[in-house]
């Protein structure tokens, strides 16, 4: 399609406006919404270090008091550790201004943080898992003392760092990835006591591994879900809370706007989505203002903050990507 000009208004939306030749017209209209820089650097550092420290700790009273409860919780807060390195690394990147090789900048780094965050957990799982499961066929005896004190400090630990994190837990899946590994963690060293309290109260020295497995199970579901919402943002499948569909009717409803093609939704990072999409208005295009507004509607009805739209004058069979079936 021949585009003759370009005109970008700079502002909170940006429009772009082209003009085609051969009765083929071409107009763009992209809007977008600035993501501020992460608020959570603070929160990242400081929950570096107290799990660093607690990991340290807690490995070394693990393997102290033979307890495979406490090695299992060691471990997996060893792989939270990494985790919450990694996603305060894609953070940061996030930020960064795009370049000429990388145009969106390096948003969806936040989106490799969260699979990769989630395949670490479920490597540090099976690890853990073999270990436990010949545990509970040889059982050793457990201080359970120790077990209960170290389990208690990681409760406080991780109840802290995962209160940091709450604030931004909605919106982006990157620092939900980091709650939901310190909210867990929380709750499995509750377990863990409740494990250690058992164990002093009946003596019953299976009591440990079955609570490790318990503790592998819990990690699982959670690391489970985590690991399908990132598979589905890097296969740059539609965020979860937007409607393809809706955004379609949306579209087709726009006035002057007989059909809509080649309509693609996608994740930037975990917090931004764009959208691009041709809509075929037989009486052209009514101007940068209808652009703009479309974009504006977009961003404030379906949190779509980067908005590219092909306006074509010509049927469907016109256009190339006029088929579902065509990407």
């Amino acid at each position: 399609m021949g585009l003759h000009h370009h005109d970008e208004h700079h502002g909170h939306h940006h429009g772009h406006g082209h003009g085609g030749h051969g009765g083929h017209g071409g107009h763009g209209g992209h809007g977008h919404h600035h993501a501020p820089p992460t608020g959570h650097s603070r929160a990242f550092a400081i929950g570096v270090a107290l799990n660093t420290a607690f990991v340290a700790v807690e490995a070394g009273f693990g393997f102290i008091s033979g307890s495979m409860a406490l090695v299992a919780d060691a471990g997996h807060n060893l792989s939270d550790v990494l985790s919450l390195l990694i996603a305060w690394a894609a953070s940061v990147l996030a930020t960064r201004p795009p370049s000429a090789r990388f145009t969106y900048g390096f948003k969806s780094s936040s989106i490799l943080a969260a699979l990769t965050n989630a395949a670490l957990l479920l490597l540090a799982l099976g690890a853990i898992t073999v270990e436990t499961i010949r545990r509970l066929f040889d059982p050793q005896p457990v201080q359970s003392g120790i077990v209960i004190a170290v389990a208690l400090i990681g409760i406080a630990i991780n109840t802290a760092t995962a209160l940091m994190f709450m604030r931004g837990r909605h919106g982006d899946l990157n620092v939900r990835s980091a709650f939901l590994h310190m909210a867990g963690d929380a709750a499995v060293s509750a377990g863990v006591v409740i494990a250690g309290l058992l164990i002093g109260w009946t003596g019953a020295l299976w009591i440990d591994p079955v609570a490790g497995l318990l503790i592998v199970a819990v990690i699982f579901w959670g690391t489970w879900g985590l690991l399908k919402d990132s598979v589905k943002l890097s296969l740059l499948g539609v965020p979860a809370g937007i409607d393809e569909s809706a955004v379609r009717r949306f579209l087709e409803r726009q006035d002057g706007v007989s059909a809509v093609h080649d309509l693609h939704i996608w994740p930037m990072s975990t917090t931004e989505t764009a959208l691009t999409a041709h809509l075929v208005m037989p009486g052209g295009c009514p101007g940068d203002a209808f652009l703009h507004e479309l974009a504006h509607e977009l961003e404030d009805d379906f949190g779509i903050g980067h908005t590219t739209v092909q306006v074509e004058r010509e049927a469907d069979a016109f256009c190339a990507l006029a088929s579902d079936s065509v990407v």
